[in-house]
């Protein structure tokens, strides 16, 4: 990689929160395809890997045409919810790096904020029982936005509260639809991919595709000069 992809002044950090920060996706994951089976369903792989980065209504949506009119939404998601939030209580593990990333963020003052497709309580619940809700300044979630991601609301928004431009922010998103987002929103978007690979498409709208968020950390650091 050549040259700084890092803007400059770099105003703030915007970071997505399932399959970013928090190890979810793969819960999501595993609940929903036992909630699915307890109701006589079966959810593939591809079928599940097409609701990552999508909010709750357009899933519903994808499953009502996946599975037909009579597919049993209520349930299904009771059961899902019920189990993934008893994982969550009993420990999400944080995504790789995530704690260089911060102290990172801390080491050079920067502020940072969460944009995520889950309403806002529950995503601060679930950043408070990892222990990671007071390193950031805010969280934008669904219910705060008009349009969901790919739509560039969040991003928006979150660099309002941040007090920055979008253009100096730097966005960090795993999915394909969160990365549209940012990069509607005009920010340096750098995607980590956790379930979802990287596309010709991501790359057209990314300024990288890094392993993991201790390399960006690194990256912060070093073009920073505080490495």
């Amino acid at each position: 990689m050549t040259g700084s992809i890092i803007p400059k002044p770099l105003q703030g950090v915007i970071c997505d929160m399932d399959g970013l920060l928090l190890d979810t996706e793969a819960a999501h994951a595993k609940t929903m395809k036992q909630a699915a089976a307890d109701l006589g369903y079966k959810l593939t792989d591809d079928i599940f890997l097409r609701m990552v980065g999508v909010d709750r209504p357009h899933n519903k949506q994808m499953l009502r045409q996946e599975f037909g009119p009579e597919f049993p939404l209520d349930a299904f998601y009771r059961n899902s919810d019920g189990s993934f939030e008893a994982l969550v209580r009993s420990g999400i593990l944080l995504r790789p790096g995530v704690h260089q990333l911060l102290d990172a963020l801390d080491k050079l003052g920067v502020r940072r904020a969460v944009a995520t497709s889950t309403a806002r309580a529950p995503a601060r619940e679930r950043l408070r029982f990892s222990g990671v809700l007071e390193r950031f300044h805010h969280v934008v979630g669904l219910d705060d936005v008009v349009h969901p991601k790919p739509a560039p609301d969040c991003y928006l928004k979150a660099a309002e509260l941040l007090g920055a431009d979008p253009a100096h922010c730097l966005a960090l998103e795993d999915s394909h639809n969160g990365v549209r987002a940012a990069a509607a929103a005009g920010c340096a978007t750098v995607m980590v991919p956790d379930l979802l690979s990287e596309t010709p498409e991501m790359a057209s709208l990314t300024l990288a595709v890094l392993p993991s968020l201790r390399e960006v950390a690194e990256l912060l650091l070093k073009q920073s000069g505080s490495a």
